[in-house]
C-alpha cells in the first residue's frame, strides 16, 4: 500500500486549471491546440499514477478520501486515452468550422472549458473512495457534458440536452438513493460519520452488511447509475445525445461517459456479493440489464439509417456486452474490462470518422454517404474498419472479448443466455454488415471530388485500426496483469 499526497488531487485539478484557462483565450485556434495538448498533460500526469499503482498498489490521499486501486488505475488508462484521442481529432473537426466563422470565440471557449471541467468530473469518479463523492462527480458530468452537446445551438440540440438532462438527473437521484440505502446497511458495521462511505471500509465489514438494505441499495444504483451507462430499457436519452453532439463530444460520451456510469455500479458488486453470501444475486441483475440491452439495440440497429444514431445504438450494445460480462463473472469479468478498451478505442474512432464524413457529404444519413473509400479514402477506411471492428469481425479485437464472455457463459451451464447473446450479435452483424458494403460500393451520389488527408489524420487512423487488429491476436504481459488484477477486485479473478 502506498500514500501520497499530491497526485490524485492534482489529476483532479489539472483539468480544472485548464478550463479556466480556455475561457481566457481569444482564439479558436489556441484553445483547440490547448484541448489537444492540455489532455495529453493530464495523460502523462495520470499514466505516472496508473503506473505506480499497478507497480506498487494502490495510492490514497485526502484522508482516504481518494484512492487510485487497480480498477480505478484501469479505468483512467481507458479514459485518458479516449479523451486525448477525441482530443487530437477535434483539431481537424473543427478546423473548416474555424475558418468560416461557425466555431467562433464563444463555441470554443465554451468547449474548451466545458472539454476540460468533464475530464475533471471524470476522474473525480474514478479516484473517489468516499460513495458520496463519487456520486458528486457523475452528476457534475451530467451539467457539465449536456451543454457540450449543443455547442451549436440548434433545435434537435437543445431537444436532446434537455432530454440528457431530465433523464440521467432523475436517475441520478435514484443512484443517490441507492448510496444512502448502501450508508444505511452498515448500521452494525461499526462505522461511524463520514467513514459509512468510504468503500475500503464497506469492502472490509461488508460480512457485517444488512443484506436486505443492501439489495434494495443496489436495484436502485443499477437503475440509476446504469440510465446514465445507457442500459436498456433507461437508454432513450442516448441516440439522440451522441447524434446531435459534435463527433469529439460523441467520441467521449460514448468512448467513456457510459463506462464511467458502469464503474460506479461495479464498485457497488463486490459488497452485495460479500454480504449476500456470494450466491450470484447482484450478477444475476447484470447479466438480466446486459443480456436485455443486447437484444435491445441490435433490434433498433436494424432500422437506423443515420450513421451517429447507429454508432449510438451500437454503444448501448455494447455496454450490455460489457455488463453480461460482469454479470457471468470470472473469464466473463476479464473479457468484459478487456471489451471496454477495445470498444472505447474503436467507438472514439468511429464517431470522429463518422463526424468527418458529415462534413464532407453533409449528411450523416447512410444512404447519401456513399464510395467512401473513393472520396475520403482514410476517413472512410477510419469508419469502415472501425465498423468492422464493432460488429465483432475476426480476429479484430471485440470478437476476442466477445467470445471469451460466450464461452463464461457456456462454461457456466447459462445456455440460454449464450444462445440470446449469440442472437443479438448475429443481427448486429448482418444489419451493420449490409450497410457498410452500402457505403463503399453504392455509386456516388452529389459529391465526387476526393478529399485530402493530413498526414497526423492519417497516421491516427491508422494506428487506431493496428491496435484493434494487434489487440485481437496478443495481449501484452503488462495489459493481462492489469486486467488480472482489475478483475481481482470483482471478484472475477481466474
Amino acid at each position: 500500500m502506498m500514500h501520497t499526497g499530491w497526485i490524485l488531487p492534482a489529476m483532479v485539478l489539472a483539468p480544472v486549471l485548464l478550463a479556466l484557462i480556455s475561457l481566457l483565450l481569444h482564439s479558436p485556434r489556441a484553445i483547440l491546440r490547448l484541448s489537444a495538448f492540455g489532455t495529453l498533460s493530464t495523460a502523462a500526469l495520470s499514466g505516472f499514477a496508473v503506473w505506480r499503482v499497478f507497480r506498487q498498489g494502490p495510492m490514497f490521499a485526502a484522508g482516504h478520501w481518494f484512492m487510485l486501486d487497480a480498477l480505478s488505475a484501469y479505468h483512467v488508462a481507458v479514459m485518458m486515452t479516449v479523451f486525448s484521442v477525441a482530443s487530437l481529432f477535434g483539431i481537424s473537426y473543427f478546423r473548416e468550422e474555424t475558418a468560416d466563422g461557425r466555431f467562433g470565440r464563444r463555441q470554443s471557449r465554451r468547449y474548451g472549458s466545458l472539454w476540460f471541467g468533464s475530464l475533471a468530473a471524470m476522474m473525480l469518479v474514478l479516484v473517489s473512495n468516499n460513495l458520496g463523492i463519487m456520486w458528486i462527480g457523475i452528476e457534475a458530468t451530467t451539467l457539465l457534458t449536456a451543454f457540450l452537446i449543443c455547442v451549436h445551438v440548434a433545435p434537435a440540440a437543445l431537444e436532446a440536452m434537455w432530454k440528457y438532462l431530465l433523464m440521467c438527473s432523475v436517475g441520478v437521484a435514484l443512484a443517490f438513493t441507492g448510496t444512502l440505502l448502501t450508508a444505511a446497511s452498515a448500521e452494525h458495521a461499526s462505522l461511524h460519520g463520514t467513514d459509512v462511505l468510504l468503500w475500503t471500509n464497506l469492502r472490509d465489514a461488508a460480512q457485517f452488511l444488512n443484506p436486505a438494505l443492501l439489495k434494495a441499495g443496489f436495484i436502485f444504483l443499477v437503475v440509476g447509475y446504469g440510465t446514465k451507462a445507457g442500459l436498456a430499457p433507461m437508454h432513450n436519452w442516448l441516440p439522440d445525445a451522441h447524434s446531435q453532439a459534435p463527433a469529439p463530444v460523441s467520441a467521449i460520451f460514448s468512448g467513456f461517459l457510459l463506462n464511467a456510469a458502469l464503474y460506479c455500479i461495479l464498485r457497488f458488486l463486490p459488497l452485495v456479493e460479500a454480504a449476500t453470501g456470494h450466491t450470484g444475486w447482484g450478477r444475476s441483475i447484470l447479466v438480466v440489464f446486459g443480456l436485455l440491452s443486447v437484444l435491445m439495440a441490435s433490434a433498433f440497429i436494424v432500422t437506423q439509417c443515420d450513421v451517429k444514431r447507429l454508432l449510438a445504438y451500437s454503444s448501448v450494445e455494447h455496454i450490455g456486452v460489457m455488463t453480461l460480462g460482469f454479470g457471468i463473472g470470472g473469464l466473463g469479468t476479464l473479457a468484459a474490462l478487456f471489451h471496454m478498451l477495445s470498444h472505447s478505442l474503436c467507438k472514439t474512432l468511429a464517431f470522429c470518422c463518422a463526424g468527418r464524413l458529415g462534413q464532407v457529404f453533409g449528411t450523416h444519413d447512410m444512404r447519401r454517404i456513399t464510395r467512401v473509400l473513393s472520396i475520403a479514402p482514410m476517413w472512410g477506411a477510419g469508419l469502415l474498419g472501425g465498423l468492422l471492428v464493432l460488429i465483432g469481425s475476426a480476429p479484430l479485437a471485440l470478437f476476442t472479448s466477445e467470445f471469451l464472455i460466450l464461452k463464461a457463459a457456456m462454461d457456466r451451464g447459462s445456455y440460454v443466455v449464450g444462445g440470446l447473446f449469440l442472437v443479438g450479435l448475429a443481427v448486429v452483424f448482418v444489419a451493420v454488415l449490409r450497410r457498410m458494403i452500402a457505403m463503399a460500393c453504392s455509386p456516388a451520389a452529389d459529391r465526387t471530388s476526393p478529399l485530402q488527408t493530413h498526414r497526423a489524420e492519417s497516421l491516427l487512423i491508422l494506428t487506431s485500426l493496428i491496435a484493434m487488429l494487434v489487440l485481437g491476436l496478443f495481449w501484452p504481459p503488462p495489459l493481462m496483469r492489469a486486467l488480472a488484477a482489475a478483475a481481482n477486485i470483482l471478484g472475477g479473478a481466474l
